[in-house]
C-alpha cells in the first residue's frame, strides 16, 4: 500500500519548524526527569544520547548533496520600473509537498533512484566527457538535466527572482511551489488506485484553499508549474486502469494558470514552456560564446535522428525513421537510444546535432519531445511530422510562424506517400545554403529564450526561458485585473 500523507504536514495556520519541535521535546523530557529523582542518572544519560543524536541528524541533513530552494538572505528590492508587470509572492507550503519529495528521492521512481535527477537545484549531475565537444571554458555550465525536472528548478529560480516579494499585499501573482509530477511519479505504475494518485494534489488544495489570498481571487492569480506533460494530470474518470491523476480537472483548479512542458490546446489558462536542455549559462558571455560556436560549426550530415524504436506500438513511426536513417548513412547520422544510453545524458546526442543541418522530430511521450530543444541548442533545424508538435505550443518562446526556423513534412506522406521515406531527403535537399543559414540564424537568435540559466548568476539584460515565462504570467494576471476593474 502507498504511504498516506494525511497526518504528515502541519496545520495551515502554523509554519512548520523542526528546530522548534526538537527544542520543545528536549525541554519536556528534561522537566519530566527532574520530577523523578530515582531516574536522574539514567535521565541524564538519555539526554546526552538524545542531544548527540540531534547534532548528528542536524549535520547529516545540512550535508545533503541537493540544495533545496530557500528564502534569499538578502532580498533585493528592485524599482517599480524594473517590475512594471508586478511582483511574485511564493507560498511557504508544508515541506511534504516539495522539499520532502527531494529528501526522499530514492523512493520517487519504482525502478531507480531519482536523486541524480533532482540534484543541483533540478539541473542534475554535472555533464561529463564533453572535452572536444563544447568549448572548454563552457563545460562547467553543462549538466545532464532530466526532462521532467522543471518543478524543481522553476522553484529555485523564483526564489531568486528580482521581482519576488515577501509581502503578499504587493503581489500580482502567487506561485505555489508544489511538485505535482514528483508527487505522483511512483503512483503512475503498478497497482495503485486513482485515489492514491489523486491524494497528494487533493491534500495540497485542501491546504491552499484555506489561505486568505486564495480566497480573494478563487485562485485566478495563482500559478502552478507541472514538470510532466499535461496529460499526466488529466485523468477523466475514477477508473483505476486510467492513466494519471485528475489534478487539472479538479474544480478548484479551474481558474489557476498552469505551466507545463506540453499544454492542452483546449485550455486557455495553460501555457507550455521549453523542456530543459543540458546547457545552463552562467552569464551573457556564455550565451554569446555558444551562439558563435554553433554559428561557425561545419556540419557533415544533411540530417540526423536521435531516438529509440517503440516495438510495442503498431506501425511505430520512429521505427520507420530509424530504418530509413540507417539506410541513408551518407546523409543521415543516427543515435539509436536502444544501443546508446540517452536518458541520463550522453555527448553522442549533442555531437549528432552539432554535425547535422536538420534533425528529425517525431512525437515523443506526447506530441512534443525534449529532443526538439536539444536539437535547436546545437543550431540544428527541426523537421516536424505532426502539426501538434508546434501549433499552439511554446508561443511565449518561439516564433508563431514555424516556417522561419523549421520544416514540416506530414507523417502521412512519409508513411503512405508516393516517395515514402525518400520524401524526407528530397524535401531537405531542396533548401539552399542561404535558406538553411537563415533558419539557423533565427534559431541562434532566439536561443536565450529556450535556455534555463544558472539561477545564482545574472544574465544582465538577456532574458532566459524562466524570465520570459514569469513575465508573461505577470502580464496576463495584470490584464485580468484591469478587465475586472473596467467591468466593476
Amino acid at each position: 500500500m502507498p504511504p498516506t500523507f494525511g497526518n504528515q504536514f502541519p496545520a495551515p495556520e502554523h509554519h512548520y519548524s523542526p528546530k522548534k519541535t526538537k527544542a520543545f521535546l528536549l525541554k519536556n523530557t528534561f522537566n519530566s526527569i527532574k520530577t523523578q529523582p530515582g531516574l536522574r542518572l539514567t535521565g541524564w544519560l538519555v539526554i546526552t544520547i538524545l542531544f548527540q543524536a540531534l547534532i548528528i541528524v542536524f549535520f547529516l541533513r545540512d550535508s545533503s548533496p541537493s540544495p533545496t530552494p530557500s528564502r534569499p538572505h538578502r532580498f533585493q528590492n528592485p524599482t517599480n520600473k524594473e517590475c512594471k508587470f508586478g511582483r511574485v509572492y511564493v507560498y511557504d507550503i508544508p515541506p511534504i509537498f516539495n522539499i520532502d519529495l527531494l529528501n526522499n528521492c530514492n523512493d520517487l521512481d519504482p525502478w531507480k533512484s531519482r536523486c541524480n535527477a533532482v540534484s543541483n537545484g533540478g539541473f542534475g549531475p554535472k555533464a561529463s566527457n564533453l572535452d572536444g565537444v563544447v568549448p572548454e571554458n563552457l563545460i562547467p555550465a553543462w549538466y545532464w538535466t532530466d526532462m521532467y525536472a522543471g518543478e524543481v528548478f522553476y522553484h529555485v529560480r523564483v526564489m531568486d527572482y528580482k521581482c519576488q516579494t515577501l509581502d503578499p499585499e504587493e503581489a500580482t501573482a502567487f506561485y505555489v511551489p508544489f511538485y505535482p509530477g514528483l508527487a505522483i511519479e511512483k503512483y503512475l505504475w503498478f497497482n495503485y488506485t486513482s485515489k492514491d494518485r489523486d491524494r497528494p494534489s487533493e491534500m495540497l488544495l485542501d491546504w491552499l484553499t484555506k489561505q486568505p489570498y486564495w480566497k480573494k481571487s478563487n485562485g485566478a492569480d495563482h500559478v502552478f508549474v507541472f514538470g510532466r506533460l499535461t496529460w499526466d494530470f488529466r485523468r477523466q474518470t475514477d477508473k483505476d486502469s486510467e492513466w494519471g491523476t485528475s489534478f487539472i480537472y479538479m474544480p478548484l483548479m479551474k481558474n489557476v494558470i498552469k505551466i507545463t512542458v506540453e499544454r492542452s490546446p483546449w485550455d486557455e489558462l495553460e501555457f507550455s514552456v521549453p523542456y530543459p536542455t543540458s546547457f545552463h549559462p552562467r552569464s551573457e558571455s556564455d550565451i554569446a560564446q555558444w551562439q558563435s560556436y554553433i554559428r561557425a560549426r561545419t556540419r557533415q550530415s544533411l540530417f540526423t535522428f536521435v531516438g529509440a524504436t517503440r516495438n510495442k506500438i503498431k506501425n511505430d513511426f520512429r521505427g520507420l525513421l530509424m530504418d530509413y536513417c540507417k539506410s541513408e548513412s551518407g546523409s543521415c547520422r543516427v543515435v539509436d537510444c536502444s544501443v546508446t544510453q540517452c536518458s541520463d545524458g550522453t555527448p553522442a546526442i549533442l555531437e549528432a546535432f552539432l554535425d547535422s543541418d536538420f534533425c528529425l522530430q517525431p512525437k515523443g511521450d506526447g506530441s512534443t519531445r525534449k529532443s526538439l530543444f536539444d536539437c535547436m541548442l546545437a543550431g540544428s533545424i527541426p523537421v516536424y511530422f505532426w502539426e501538434g508538435s508546434f501549433k499552439g505550443q511554446y508561443e511565449w518562446h518561439m516564433p508563431l510562424n514555424a516556417k522561419t526556423y523549421s520544416v514540416f513534412i506530414d507523417h502521412n506522406d512519409v508513411r503512405n506517400g508516393e516517395n515514402g521515406t525518400m520524401a524526407i531527403k528530397k524535401v531537405l535537399q531542396r533548401y539552399s545554403k542561404d535558406e538553411v543559414k537563415k533558419m539557423r540564424d533565427t534559431i541562434i537568435d532566439l536561443l536565450p529564450k529556450l535556455l534555463y540559466a544558472d539561477s545564482s548568476k545574472s544574465l544582465g539584460n538577456t532574458k532566459d526561458a524562466f524570465d520570459v515565462t514569469i513575465e508573461k504570467v505577470l502580464r496576463k494576471i495584470q490584464l485580468q485585473n484591469l478587465r475586472k476593474k473596467q467591468i466593476f
